[in-house]
């Protein structure tokens, strides 16, 4: 069984990951995480700290030359935050001690997790509050970046079985559409010629990683004013895996059908909203005729004469391209505030502003690579098991001579 767990704080000295399960044997190197961490920090709109982090993964276990060994994987990957900004991190931060001198933060922001993880953790009163400072620096979506480097693990175990996971962005606030139709003839040119990774390739040359280019000015245009005005934009995205099995999920119990998993996994990043896989929505809204996917065979090969579907028919991959699309809330961390109550007097105020992009949809998107990516390498070491890397490659090889 596939797990990762993470830990560390948005201003502590670093954030730390164990990558647990992986086959001994998979194709890996710091570089390859690496690739994923630049990426996540794509896009225009972002604020400060993208230009304070490298953001550079140190692989402290489970890897010796250039492969996994089968042990959990350890990674590091420090917050160059810490020291380099003259907030007092350090201080604010620190392990030991009593915290005597260091600013409580007791305006919770509306939009986040402040007021919530406060009450539930004890933070809203004495002994430990109030001081939301411990839910504003854990539910952070700096935890994303060392997701991301888990994530990227597992990744490499479905590039070397030919899987790939890419995305894009097709919508950013007010500028892109809500029709699949609308972007499906760029998209699938890009898959036919070198799958997902073509795909998210491409969309990386996009300041908002859109594949038009005129919605692409459009978008940055968009950011700018939103920014004039002092507000923030969310947007949607699509992640689109390809290569991925036949046979991946189950029916057989709920917990284990892939479209649930796969929407878990994006509802997990910090400011989604809401997921789709395939058609979602739209197919509520048409009859079945235009809905379902009329099935092929070519020899011994099955197929589908399109992918409404979205690549999962009754929680199982079928083969077809894997397709899930997320949607990100505006991030509420806005310049012009929006009204809180104090925690220590009750007394009503705009709230405090706390370092923050316009959008983070570009970025979001990558993330939502990586935990789509996830998912489905759980899903195939279920399905295929392996204690190294030859073993599992072989019978997902087999799998493919007979048509699957």
């Amino acid at each position: 069984m596939l797990r990762y767990l993470t830990a560390g704080e948005s201003h502590g000295p670093s954030l730390v990951g164990i990558v647990e399960g992986m086959p001994a044997g998979v194709p890996l190197t710091p570089g390859d995480i690496d690739e994923h961490l630049a990426r996540r920090w794509l896009g225009f709109g972002r604020g400060g700290r993208a230009k304070v982090e490298q953001d550079q993964v140190q692989v402290l276990g489970g890897v010796r030359f250039s492969h996994t060994m089968g042990s959990p994987v350890a990674l590091l990957l420090p917050n160059a935050a810490y020291e380099k900004d003259r907030a007092g991190w350090p201080e604010t931060m620190a392990v030991g001690g009593t915290g005597e001198g260091v600013e409580p933060v007791t305006l919770p922001r509306p939009g986040h997790a402040d007021l919530a993880g406060a009450q539930k953790y004890g933070f809203d009163r004495p002994p430990r509050g109030p001081d939301v400072r411990p839910v504003i620096d854990r539910s952070s979506a700096r935890e994303t970046a060392m997701r991301v480097a888990c994530c990227s693990v597992a990744r490499q175990m479905l590039r070397a079985l030919g899987v790939e996971v890419g995305s894009h962005v097709v919508r950013l606030g007010g500028v892109g559409s809500d029709d699949p139709e609308a972007w499906a003839e760029r998209r699938d040119a890009l898959l036919a010629d070198g799958g997902a990774r073509a795909l998210y390739a491409e969309a990386d040359t996009s300041p908002v990683r859109m594949l038009d280019a005129d919605l692409s000015d459009a978008a940055v245009e968009h950011v700018k004013a939103t920014k004039k005005a002092g507000d923030t934009l969310g947007g949607v995205y699509e992640v689109v895996a390809t290569g991925v099995p036949v046979g991946l999920g189950s029916y057989a119990q709920g917990d284990r059908r892939l479209g649930g998993r796969l929407a878990g996994a994006v509802l997990s990043i910090q400011a989604q909203k809401a997921v789709e896989v395939g058609d979602g929505w739209r197919a509520g809204r048409r009859p079945g005729s235009e809905v379902h996917d009329p099935i092929t065979r070519d020899g011994d090969r099955w197929s589908r004469e399109t992918n409404h579907a979205g690549g999962v028919e009754g929680g199982v991959s079928n083969g077809m391209p894997i397709v899930v699309r997320g949607t990100m809330k505006p991030i509420p961390t806005l310049i012009k505030p929006l009204g809180t109550a104090d925690l220590e007097t009750g007394e009503a105020q705009p709230t405090r502003y706390e370092r923050s992009d316009v959008t983070s949809v570009p970025a979001a998107s990558t993330v939502a690579e990586a935990v789509v990516a996830w998912e489905i390498a759980v899903a195939l070491v279920e399905r295929y098991g392996g204690d190294t890397f030859e073993a599992l490659r072989e019978r997902v090889e087999a799998d493919r001579a007979r048509g699957l």
